[in-house]
């Protein structure tokens, strides 16, 4: 055996063995995978545990604008049940962990693509004295990726990045929705039971002054009966809303995502000491300015922008795949005493077909997600245009109602001033009285539809129309935990 064959064979063992030590040092670095089961049990308690005293809720609110003197809240108005749901429903964290997901998705895309190493051992049985017995091979392979490929897939990534970032805002939008609508249903409910209340007196009233004239002779039981029949279906509508009162608390409580025990004990702010909400001193906007605002700030809008941008970059891509990667492949080997350098190159032969079905099935993408776009358009302009119309609706039918109201008290007076004189009776004032009451309920189902129209159009435009904190930009500023 040669002195060189000889030198190679033992130096090869304290190569093997730095190579182990260096590997065994880099596994060092490795992540183990921890099991993290889900504690059924503990969230529960986390669930049931959520108060709206929170020392953690009390500074969120201070870093939103409230100042130390507010806190606690005594009485609850729907911006302040807006913060709550924003901090304690869980539908945001949601929408939080899969932006951070899409962000990891940015660090994977600018990843660029490893060398692969390759290696190879062979002994002879039968090699002379003159020849070495052994054989060893060492090969690299290392891609060069060709066509800006990875810049294409980071600004895809991007994008990616941004519509998921966007949806935080949207499950915003839409908890201020489901807070809204649960508040807005719960005061109409709570003053229809009061002037219902109110309106079951004054036909005990009128039972009593019927029972009364029966009794002296006076009428006959056919309005006496009448009279109780009204009563009865009165006390029905009324115990029917009074069961209602427990599902509507529980329907907000489910989205400010309290516990139903936590809510019932705060004081919710009564509709009779509720500014009309949403309604600027002059006037709603233009409807032509309402479709402006909502194409700018409609965020399923801006989504679909990026989704098409994601289509657009999936295109680019497809069509870089046409040029093919390369792959460089130097190797060392020693073969039975000779050493061998070599240098391999590789490549998909994609230049022949020219990726064209890929690239055609892009395309298409990029066409669907375009009239997508055109679709929503439209569904956001008919949007608004209905909402709009609804709330001049609301708007006309609440002030006939005043207008019908005022009627109605200056009869009432009226009606008083007669009984006071001696031209009527108590029944005919009873009955003044109830229809007076009856205008009133009638403002306050106008005031319920107003209210819901008026919300219906600040989320066709995804803005509010006035006089909230609560605006666009707080909502894009969500990405991190409260």
């Amino acid at each position: 055996m040669s002195n060189s064959a000889y030198s190679y064979s033992a130096a090869t063992p304290k190569a093997a063995l730095l190579s182990l030590l260096c590997l065994g040092m880099a596994a060092c670095s490795f992540q183990e995978y921890i099991a993290k089961p889900i504690d059924t049990a503990a969230l529960t308690q986390k669930i049931a545990g959520r108060r709206a005293d929170d020392a953690l809720f009390q500074q969120y609110l201070i870093n939103n604008g409230y100042s130390p003197a507010q806190l606690p809240i005594q009485q609850w108005e729907l911006d302040d049940l807006i913060h709550c749901a924003l901090f304690f429903n869980p539908s945001l964290d949601v929408a939080r962990a899969q932006w951070r997901s899409a962000e990891a998705a940015k660090l994977t895309a600018a990843e660029m693509r490893l060398p692969t190493v390759g290696g190879q051992y062979s002994k002879s049985n039968n090699a002379s004295e003159e020849i070495s017995p052994h054989a060893y091979g060492l090969s690299i392979e290392i891609p060069i990726e060709t066509a800006n490929k990875r810049n294409i897939r980071i600004e895809s990534a991007q994008h990616l990045s941004e519509a998921a970032k966007l949806r935080i805002a949207q499950a915003a939008w839409q908890l201020r929705n489901d807070v809204a609508k649960a508040f807005n249903e719960y005061q109409a409910n709570r003053q229809q039971m009061k002037l219902l209340s109110k309106e079951q007196a004054y036909r005990q009233d009128v039972v009593a002054i019927y029972q009364k004239r029966v009794d002296l002779g006076e009428s006959s039981n056919i309005e006496l009966s009448k009279a109780k029949l009204q009563l009865q279906t009165l006390n029905t509508e009324l115990e029917s809303k009074q069961r209602n009162h427990l599902v509507l608390l529980s329907s907000l409580a489910s989205s400010l995502g309290l516990p139903l025990a936590q809510v019932e004990q705060m004081q919710i702010v009564d509709a009779a000491n509720t500014k009309t909400p949403g309604i600027p001193a002059s006037g709603t906007p233009a409807l032509a300015d309402l479709q402006t605002q909502a194409l700018l700030n409609r965020l399923d809008i801006r989504i679909a922008l990026e989704r098409y941008a994601i289509a657009e970059t999936k295109l680019k891509l497809e069509i870089a795949r046409q040029y093919p990667d390369i792959v460089i492949s130097p190797g060392y080997a020693y073969e039975f005493g000779d050493k061998i350098w070599s240098l391999g190159l590789s490549s998909l032969m994609t230049i022949l077909t020219k990726n064209k079905l890929a690239i055609a099935e892009a395309t298409q993408l990029r066409e669907a997600e375009a009239k997508q776009f055109e679709a929503l358009q439209t569904s956001v302009i008919s949007e608004v245009n209905v909402a709009n119309a609804r709330l001049t609706q609301a708007m006309q039918f609440l002030e006939n109602q005043k207008n019908l109201y005022r009627q109605q008290q200056a009869n009432t007076r009226r009606m008083d001033s007669r009984l006071r004189t001696g031209e009527i009776d108590r029944l005919e004032l009873s009955y003044a009285r109830l229809e007076e009451v009856l205008a009133e309920q009638h403002i306050a189902l106008a005031d319920f539809q107003l209210a819901s129209s008026i919300n219906d159009l600040e989320n066709a435009i995804q803005a509010p129309l006035a006089g909230s904190s609560i605006t666009n930009e707080k909502f894009e500023n969500l990405s991190s935990a409260p």
